[in-house]
């Protein structure tokens, strides 16, 4: 073996290089957000804003999604699927811990499952546990589910986030103090500030390239763009006011990156209280929309205009836009017919910047029919109690972010009260069915359905409008689930 020689010159340099300064590669992380959640447990709560901070960081599933909207296996190392799709076979991954250190085997995944699914869940995807008719435990590593019916997005529904995995040991307390798998670990919370989690080093999977990643909650549009152009931020993955991303355009110093979500922005009617639950009405509230002014004065233009509950990025999906265009003379028409010609209306708006500037520009067209309206501004705690719990509404302007989840209009409970009994046939069929032409048709014609009976006014499908920092790399520019996804995000050289 041969020695390599150092020469003067290379020791000379060698020397130099131990001792001057080398820059340090950056290896934390701050992303801002304009709406503080409630809380931290997202099998335990309705808010998109507890998902996009702890999906895929904190927490995982049997099954995550990507950004393509596609399920994978997380915790699941793979799964077996009988062919008459009643019966999945999980395998789980080995050495997996909580972050608290406590094991993750199939007993966890039997508590989780159970608990989603049980009498006093208050999991606000409970729905999707109702099939599951047992849960076999053979071994540690193997998990085997029977449902009591064909569900062609089972899988699907367990990449999200109501189907979280929690640990019996710490799953109480979760809200405050979040424990899961995944490859960050909550370290704590300053209320009205931020949050930061940090890397877990027990992670069984590939570590992420932040020792910290920390959510700064900066609600006021004009401090977004501060924050940015400070560098107290790196990422506003959703600006509050998208007309704020042209001061970016041009700066080297960042992206700005417009990407689709799920979120169908409406116009929800309650369909129990008069008038509303006359089609000809809802039609004619349709029909007193330009869905483009909306789109144009609430997000700066960067809206798709819909007409039914799903989104431009799906490949089921129709342009129902057309169904009922904006045609103020046929709305007053229609309201005549309907005897409707002094409603007096509630409309509530909850907090998110959209709905706000949707709900003002709805009062001055609604107006331009005969319709008068007296806009209420709920924070968000308030929103979800009086409205979407209790049904305590005329109308409200929301975005309703989970993926692929036109169902819900079949649901007793949803807040909306639409009943149709073939709207509900349509639904359950299109759960029992796997094959995938087949499924497609069926997403078709619930699109059409809502959209006939003009279940709501659906305004644009609300983009993903974000900002960053150039060399910040692997964030997501489409959202198919609500979630700020770290574990690809690194720094580039």
């Amino acid at each position: 073996m041969s020695f390599l020689k150092i020469t003067a010159a290379a020791a000379a340099f060698l020397a130099f290089a131990t001792t001057a300064p080398v820059a340090q590669q950056k290896d934390t992380v701050t992303l801002g957000v304009a709406v503080e959640p409630p809380h931290l447990d997202p099998s335990a709560h309705v808010a998109g804003t507890i998902r996009e901070i702890v999906y895929a960081n904190i927490y995982q599933g049997l099954m995550l999604t990507d950004e393509t909207g596609k399920e994978y296996p997380a915790l699941a190392e793979s799964v077996e699927v009988s062919d008459d799709q009643l019966t999945y076979t999980f395998k789980l991954r080995q050495g997996v811990t909580f972050h608290d250190g406590s094991a993750f085997d199939s007993s966890t995944v039997k508590f989780t499952l159970d608990r989603a699914r049980g009498p006093e869940s208050v999991n606000a995807g409970k729905r999707l546990f109702d099939p599951i008719e047992s849960i076999e435990t053979p071994d540690a590593l193997t998990v085997v589910v029977t449902l009591s019916r064909p569900v062609g997005s089972f899988l699907y529904d367990l990449g999200s986030a109501d189907a979280i995995m929690v640990s019996p040991i710490s799953a109480d307390n979760n809200a405050q103090n979040p424990i899961g798998t995944g490859p960050f670990k909550f370290d704590r919370w300053v209320k009205g500030d931020r949050i930061e989690l940090s890397r877990y080093d027990g992670y069984w999977g590939e570590p992420v390239k932040f020792s910290k990643a920390t959510f700064r909650i900066i609600p006021d549009a004009q401090a977004q763009v501060a924050a940015l152009q400070t560098s107290e931020v790196d990422a506003f993955p959703v600006m509050g006011a998208p007309e704020t991303l042209a001061q970016f355009e041009n700066d080297d110093r960042f992206k700005v990156v417009v990407g689709q979500t799920q979120g169908e922005v409406m116009l929800s009617l309650n369909h129990r209280r008069e008038p509303f639950s006359d089609v000809r009405v809802r039609q004619a509230l349709t029909h007193a929309i330009d869905r483009n002014a909306i789109i144009e004065g609430a997000v700066a233009g960067y809206g798709t205009p819909i007409g039914s509950h799903f989104p431009p990025s799906d490949p089921d999906y129709v342009d129902l836009a057309g169904v009922y265009p904006y045609d103020p003379v046929r709305a007053r028409e229609l309201l005549a017919e309907a005897g409707a010609t002094a409603i007096n209306a509630q409309l509530v708006l909850p907090p998110f910047p959209y709905a706000r500037r949707a709900g003002e520009i709805i009062q001055a067209m609604l107006m331009d029919v005969g319709v008068t309206t007296q806009i209420e501004v709920f924070q968000g705690p308030q929103w979800l109690s009086q409205v979407f719990r209790e049904a305590q509404f005329d109308m409200t302007v929301i975005g309703h972010t989970e993926p692929r989840d036109a169902g819900i209009y079949s649901r007793d409970d949803w807040y909306i009260g639409y009943k149709n009994p073939d709207f509900n046939a349509l639904v359950e069929e299109l759960g029992a069915t796997a094959d995938t032409a087949e499924r497609s048709r069926l997403n078709k014609e619930i699109q059409q359905k809502l959209a006939e009976d003009a279940v709501a006014v659906y305004l644009f499908q609300l983009p993903k409008t974000g900002v960053w920092s150039a060399k910040l790399e692997g964030l997501w520019q489409d959202s198919p689930v609500q979630a700020n996804d770290l574990t690809k995000a690194y720094w580039a050289e």
